[in-house]
């Protein structure tokens, strides 16, 4: 009788455990279908511009509620639509040559991910701009539709507080935060 129980208590075991490893799945983004949006505010003007996603890929578990990975945005590819603003960007502010790319690589999440359809979570991780990590949690909407998936967040970069550059000259004024609008897009791997 206790080999019957056993054998039950093994088999129930095993059974758990392969539906709980069974949420772990790999977003792997597609850099031509996501993009990176800002927008910096000014006294005299507002600009807005882009900067494209190079790569990403992002390992999440929803038993485990882990997440691991990273996005890569090219530095050099911002494009405000004004070439001379564009390079002074990428020299005085980013220092490109020096600083290539801009990455956020996720540490954890709060909330649920919904296997189809969508959802919202808060996704905790370090974001690397000019050469230095910065703790950021932002929040993200997702939505799962078969093996496609789709993420968006809004949030702010402080980047004179965090030591860059501040572009203002004379009486043209900017922000010192710029807001940005990140939309990954991309597929997901079958649940392992």
């Amino acid at each position: 009788m206790k080999t019957i129980a056993q054998s039950l208590f093994i088999a129930l075991w095993l059974a758990l455990a392969s539906v709980a490893s069974a949420q772990h799945q790999t977003f792997a983004v597609n850099p031509d279908a996501s993009k990176v949006a800002f927008a910096l505010g000014g006294n005299a003007h507002h600009v807005d511009g882009s900067f494209h996603v190079q790569s990403g890929s992002i390992d999440f578990d929803r038993t485990a509620l882990t997440i691991s990975g990273s996005v890569i945005v090219g530095a050099g590819s911002g494009n405000s639509g004004d070439p001379s603003r564009d390079k002074k960007m990428n020299s005085d502010v980013l220092d490109v040559d020096h600083f290539a790319q801009i990455t956020f690589v996720p540490r954890s999440y709060q909330g649920v991910i919904a296997a189809s359809g969508d959802s919202n979570i808060q996704v905790t991780g370090v974001f690397t701009l000019h050469g230095a990590p910065h703790d950021l949690t932002v929040p993200m909407q997702v939505h799962i539709e078969g093996t496609a998936l789709a993420a968006k967040t809004h949030f702010q970069v402080p980047y004179v507080q965090w030591g860059l550059k501040d572009p203002s000259i004379f009486i043209l004024k900017v922000a010192k935060v710029v807001d940005i609008d990140l939309t990954l897009a991309g597929t997901l791997s079958p649940e392992k």
